[in-house]
């Protein structure tokens, strides 16, 4: 069958309040943080503070003189992003929760994926990794509680979602979903969490389909935040049997999916990674990066939605999707 398969960070997909005071102040507990600017803090993580939710609250009961929505025009242009692509997966990075991901697929995206999973993480910034599917899930694990190797952290930022795909009646493809440690610090004293995180994948892949995990069909996917070279990705990009499609595309000038203003760089930070039998059994295969919904000053878009406006934030997201068509 055929199959689209995407990625996506949606750009900080909360269904939280802004506060409109400007000396918003966010303090850290120590295992967790909640922010000032959003108003509620993430329920249910084991590693976490959080209140009981009073029977019957409201889920979203605000004060308007203190709290302001977030744009709602930002969301319907990465809802349009995201139809864009006509996946029938997609794993999705910056995330709040499950609900909040309902809430959007139902609202935004007209109940397109009846499928949706996400499991709260790690991330202080409360941000998670999801999926979305047209096709049933076979099976679901998370990988959050796995620690670094001096056991002082956890080893995933926020998590590497596992999610076996239905794609046929007896054919399961195992969709691995992440956001690597970001940049923020410094590209280079960030690289080895980023390095350590990239050998966890491989080993996981091994620990999964054996020593030629490559003989298997298997996507991983996501926003690695890194960029080649680097020895962060290096761990897990230089495997003989993982294969960036991306790289595919003929113009390495147009593999770009994130620009930083801060030094106008276009790099490519979210990827679509293929086992090494799914890429062989699609040579013609090549994605496709959506571009429209980016801020105008990543002028090497060169097209954008009308409602794209620099001056007012209102863009689909800071980074790109990516989809390919696949057949498995």
């Amino acid at each position: 069958m055929k199959l689209r398969l995407a990625t996506f960070n949606a750009e900080n997909l909360f269904a939280r309040w802004k506060d409109r005071r400007a000396d918003a102040k966010r303090f850290d507990n120590g295992r967790g943080r909640a922010d000032a600017k959003h108003g509620n803090a993430r329920q249910g993580h084991p590693n976490r503070k959080h209140g009981k939710k009073k029977h019957g609250e409201a889920p979203f009961r605000h004060d308007p003189a203190r709290f302001r929505e977030y744009d709602h025009k930002k969301r319907e242009l990465t809802a349009r992003a995201i139809l864009s692509l006509n996946a029938d997966v997609i794993g999705l990075q910056e995330i709040e929760n499950l609900d909040t991901l309902k809430r959007f697929n139902h609202r935004m995206l007209g109940d397109e994926y009846p499928y949706q999973i996400l499991i709260d993480g790690n991330d202080d910034r409360l941000i998670d990794v999801a999926l979305l599917s047209r096709l049933p899930f076979d099976y679901i694990r998370t990988h959050q509680y796995l620690r670094t190797k001096d056991d002082r952290d956890w080893l995933f930022s926020r998590d590497c979602l596992e999610v076996g795909i239905r794609a046929g009646k007896k054919r399961v493809l195992p969709v691995f979903v992440n956001h690597f440690k970001s940049m923020h610090g410094g590209r280079e004293d960030t690289m080895p969490r980023r390095a350590e995180q990239s050998r966890a994948v491989v080993r996981l892949l091994k620990e999964r389909f054996g020593k030629d995990p490559g003989a298997y069909a298997w996507a991983v996917l996501g926003d690695l935040n890194d960029y080649m070279p680097s020895a962060g990705l290096k761990p897990l990009l230089s495997q003989p049997w993982i294969v960036n499609v991306v790289d595919r595309i003929k113009d390495p000038r147009d593999r770009w999916t994130h620009f930083y203003p801060g030094n106008g760089e276009y790099n490519q930070l979210d990827y679509i990674l293929l086992s090494r039998s799914l890429a062989a059994g699609n040579p013609k295969a090549v994605p496709y990066i959506e571009r429209r919904g980016m801020p105008r000053r990543a002028e090497r878009a060169g097209e954008w939605w009308s409602e794209v406006d620099d001056r007012k934030r209102i863009k689909a997201s800071d980074h790109c999707p990516v989809v390919i068509q696949l057949k498995v």
